[in-house]
């Protein structure tokens, strides 16, 4: 009887021991590999989707400001006073008269588009009233997935 139990405890002891064998260390980062080599990849593309749909409702939001604008004062900014006339009332010909006090955007500076450029804005434009677009992630006009243009005209309504 003596025996067993004494067996019985060298197995216990034995079984309880600290820490991890190199092999079980090795088992888990290659585990945690494959892990990452499958998540990182898709986390990377929602990240340059994310700034496509940035770019995509910031070109909306200057949108309803500039018919706004054009409801206030009966005509939209030219190409020369720009985006900027949404948030400091123009200077040059045509100044509005009847401009919104505090501008027609929340913000009071134009943001750059999700890759840090300034949009493009052209009054009138050649397929509308006004044509506002970004580059995409080149900065370059033309360009295919991330890089390809996003144009107001474009958007769907």
């Amino acid at each position: 009887m003596q025996r067993i139990k004494n067996n019985l405890e060298a197995e216990y002891n034995h079984g309880s021991r600290g820490g991890f064998t190199l092999l079980e260390i090795i088992v888990v980062v290659f585990i945690l590999s494959i892990l990452a080599a499958i998540v990182a990849p898709r986390i990377i593309g929602r990240t340059d989707d994310a700034r496509i749909a940035e770019a995509k409702v910031q070109i909306r939001n200057f949108e309803t400001a500039l018919k706004l604008y054009k409801m206030d004062n009966g005509f939209y900014p030219d190409t020369q006073q720009g985006l900027e006339a949404l948030v400091e009332k123009p200077t040059t010909e045509k100044v509005p008269t009847k401009y919104r006090e505090g501008g027609y955007l929340e913000q009071k500076k134009i943001p750059l588009d999700p890759w840090g450029n300034p949009y493009i804005y052209v009054s009138p434009g050649l397929h509308g009233d006004f044509d506002i677009m970004s580059y995409g992630a080149d900065g370059k006009e033309g360009g295919e997935g991330v890089n390809a243009d996003i144009k107001n005209w474009e958007l769907q309504q």
